[in-house]
């Protein structure tokens, strides 16, 4: 079975800095980490591998830097990794995102299941995973909880719902996004960190997925981010001491006149 798991490196959250005359968030010179949501999309990956035995290929889009959080995917127990990187892809938004990468899967080849994490932690949208599924057009499960059971032509999965959970049976291929209750990642092991160090990294660029330029990058983004801003810190509000009749009273008095009261 053939198991595509796409992850992205993004800021590290206690270190995310906003630049104040473009508006945007500061990547150069922050640390950064593979999406939180997509750990457990990984080892989500690898316990399908370990379970009806297959190859796991972590796909990442960004600039030559995000190797790093591929190579930790390895470390952890992938098998392969490709980075989709090009200039023409930069600034890109989810529809953006979601074609390239629905064009690099392709490119890589046949797949069974294609796993992402339910959002990713610098944009919060949760759309590229739905993207790339109608993209693929293949069946999409969202909020997947827990594998029941899989074998080559289906798949039983629980989708965590507000009440309780929904169980759904899909063909494959089927693209799903996994939550974090789903399992937990594993660490990865000296020996894993050590292949991951020699590990060949499979870099496609526009040309080599047959993308057009024109759907890529902010060519292709129909929405874009036009700032981002720390909102203003809250002031310490007003306190009233005294006896309870006595601050009652003012407290009364102070919402008349806001007009609360």
């Amino acid at each position: 079975m053939n198991i595509i798991v796409c992850i992205k490196q993004v800021p590290n959250t206690i270190s995310v800095q906003i630049d104040s005359g473009t508006g945007r968030l500061k990547r150069d010179g922050v640390e950064s980490i593979i999406n939180p949501f997509d750990e457990y999309a990984i080892e989500e990956g690898l316990r399908i591998k370990e379970r009806v035995c297959g190859k796991v290929t972590v796909v990442t889009m960004g600039p030559p830097q995000a190797e790093t959080a591929l190579r930790e995917a390895i470390a952890k127990g992938a098998d392969e990794a490709v980075l989709v990187s090009d200039r023409a892809f930069g600034g890109a938004d989810t529809l953006a995102t979601s074609y390239t990468l629905s064009l690099a899967i392709k490119a890589i080849g046949s797949y069974d299941i294609i796993i992402c994490g339910k959002q990713a932690s610098d944009g919060d949208t949760a759309q590229v995973g739905p993207g790339i599924a109608e993209m693929l057009n293949i069946p999409h499960v969202a909020y997947v909880k827990k594998i029941e059971s899989i074998d080559n032509k289906s798949i039983k999965v629980e989708r965590m719902m507000e009440d309780g959970y929904d169980l759904i049976e899909s063909q494959v291929p089927v693209l799903l996004t996994v939550v974090k209750e789903i399992n937990n990642p594993r660490i990865a092991s000296l020996k894993g960190k050590m292949i991951a160090k020699k590990a060949v990294i499979k870099i496609l660029d526009a040309v080599a997925i047959g993308a057009d330029i024109k759907k890529t990058g902010l060519n292709g983004s129909p929405t874009q981010v036009m700032k981002i801003f720390t909102p203003p810190q809250r002031a310490g509000g007003e306190k009233f001491t005294g006896e309870a009749r006595d601050v009652a009273a003012a407290l009364v008095k102070r919402l008349s006149d806001i007009g609360i009261v």
